[in-house]
């Protein structure tokens, strides 16, 4: 075994089949025997949870979305009395009642190990200085990145977000040699390490592991160019646990691995809810196997993407997540990620990472703008010649039409958390 490794990582596949069925089964009883809202749905669907004799037989159960949470707001969803909830997250809540998520003491163990099992996936060892530029509070981020850092033996200097300046001086400072931030906020702090003069590849920084919004492997390859650092994705959701429910490797990036020992993941097509074999894209659904405040069960997250075998680890790598079902512009028929935006403006020099896709409804048809800010340097005129070829990449490559409006550095809004990609005006006249 590969030291370091918890034994579970390099275990066969069939051990952890069989360790995913054991566990599926004490998740199914405890959900149906203590939420009544899964007790209704495995009675309306005709299934009990002693139906479910293989992991294929999950797909007979129903699935669990985000409206259900909201309907069972607040504590409706949790499997144990209220007095033994150690601590309670929840969404943001900003398109109607936040979903409210429960963890046990032993919860929150277990996440605090997949949390430290992702860290040192992802490069951090024990001894590191860690700095956890992820929100603190109800958002899991912060303190779920913090407890499995410390898991690990790190030594963790839980900065949150904002105070960009700040941010900047302790990493100058402190010389941490991991950070922990959504990729959108580092390049705010790759900004103002410019500002003050400070040469982001100069830093002490060498691994950066970022997660909570979608990002592709150009913008990858940019914080890579940016900062000489290792850029990793971790992927996690509130609903299911927080942050650490998938890493990517350091050694091989190539895809996330999906902590299979706590996580179950299946694929299904968003629109007939069908599961779809590993190596076809489309909705990915996770079920808890060992959470005992709050057990999901066919959860849908609304993120697209592919099963993969695993590589680095037996478990199965999730593909990078480059979209959501609800994150989807569909602009005259055609369906458009902002990802795919991203993809395209970072193989221009002219254009920066900043950018945002802003739609609009002057008449009768959706039109789309691309935001997007010009490098530092560059003129008026190699700044529209820039936009003129991005306008023409998203025709030629994606094939709908949009306006490319080239603005100044600093032109748009930077966000200390998850970046606002998409600003919807067509409700304003």
């Amino acid at each position: 075994m590969t030291p370091g490794l918890e034994p579970i990582e390099t275990a066969s596949v069939d051990e952890l089949r069989a360790l995913q069925l054991t566990r599926l089964g004490e998740t199914l009883r405890r959900a149906y025997e203590h939420v009544p809202h899964y007790r209704a749905a495995f009675d309306a669907a005709g299934v009990r949870p002693e139906d479910v004799r293989d992991l294929s037989d999950l797909a007979s159960l129903p699935f669990t979305s985000k409206a259900d949470l909201r309907a069972n707001y607040p504590f409706g969803m949790f499997a144990v009395p209220r007095e033994q909830v150690a601590r309670i997250h929840a969404s943001s809540g900003t398109t109607g009642r936040p979903t409210v998520v429960g963890y046990t003491a032993e919860d929150l163990d277990t996440w605090a190990t997949v949390m430290a099992r992702s860290i040192r996936a992802a490069g951090g060892r024990p001894g590191d200085v860690l700095h956890n530029a992820y929100g603190y509070g109800l958002f899991t981020g912060g303190l779920g990145a913090h407890a499995g850092a410390e898991r690990l033996g790190c030594t963790v200097v839980p900065v949150s977000g904002g105070m960009t300046e700040r941010q900047v001086r302790l990493i100058v400072d402190f010389e941490p040699r991991v950070i922990m931030v959504t990729p959108s906020y580092m390049l705010a702090i790759v900004d103002e390490m410019v500002r003050q003069g400070v040469d982001p590849r100069s830093t002490s920084l060498e691994v950066g592991i970022f997660g909570a919004e979608p990002w592709t492997n150009e913008m990858r390859r940019e914080m890579e160019d940016l900062l000489a650092i290792d850029a990793v994705d971790i992927y996690g959701l509130s609903e299911v646990m927080g942050p650490g429910v998938a890493q990517e490797c350091v050694e091989t990036k190539d895809g996330l691995h999906v902590w299979e020992d706590h996580f179950y993941p299946e694929v299904v097509d968003p629109v007939t809810g069908d599961v779809l074999p590993d190596g076809e894209e489309g909705e990915l659904v996770f079920t808890s196997l060992t959470k005992q405040a709050m057990p999901v069960i066919r959860y849908r997250t609304r993120d697209l993407t592919r099963l993969l075998p695993g590589t680095a680890r037996t478990m199965r790598r999730m593909e990078k997540v480059t979209g959501r079902t609800d994150d989807m512009i569909i602009l005259r028929g055609v369906n458009l990620f902002p990802t795919q935006v991203e993809e395209l403006l970072l193989g221009i020099a002219e254009l920066s990472p900043h950018f945002q896709c802003v739609l609009q409804r002057p008449d009768r048809l959706d039109e789309m703008t691309v935001r997007v800010e010009s490098r530092e340097g560059v003129g008026i005129e190699a700044a529209g010649v820039a936009g003129e070829q991005l306008r023409h990449l998203v025709k030629s490559t994606i094939g709908v039409s949009v306006a490319v409006d080239v603005v100044p550095p600093g032109g748009i809004e930077r966000s200390v958390g998850k970046m606002r990609r998409i600003v919807d005006q067509r409700g304003l006249r």
